[in-house]
């Protein structure tokens, strides 16, 4: 069973993956960068589904990190849908670590992202409604 050392996530399971060496620096501590990449994926994931159709991140909110990752750390990104405007949403993501071979999960960091909902050509189009 897993142990939640800061509280408990908010929002859905979107992405899991496993933190490797071509992932960290010198150190071991994973890059910072592959962090928000896996955070900007999960977005892209909620918010084509919630869009039903393309989707391009738009903004990043203000992020720091709270705790570092290391090697075969398993990054656990929650997304959440906090407002959905015309043609834009804002996500709510948290990024997890559990840490290797151990039940303990610790939240490294968050951030607000800006999703835009996109046409064939490119051009921002209206979300639906939710049905």
């Amino acid at each position: 069973m897993v142990h939640y050392a800061d509280g408990q996530p908010i929002g859905d399971l979107t992405l899991r993956t496993l933190a490797m060496p071509a992932d960290a620096n010198a150190a071991g501590d994973i890059f910072g960068g592959w962090v928000m990449a896996q955070m900007d994926l999960a977005c892209g994931i909620r918010a084509a589904e919630r869009a039903k159709g393309r989707v391009v991140t738009a903004a990043v909110k203000e992020m720091s990190f709270a705790k570092a990752m290391k090697i075969g750390d398993t990054l656990c990104i929650y997304t959440h849908v906090e407002r959905v405007g015309r043609t834009s949403m804002t996500l709510k993501v948290e990024a997890w670590a559990q840490r290797y071979l151990s039940d303990l999960m610790e939240k490294v960091t968050h951030a607000g992202f800006v999703m835009v909902a996109l046409d064939s050509d490119g051009k921002p189009k209206p979300i639906p409604a939710e049905s």
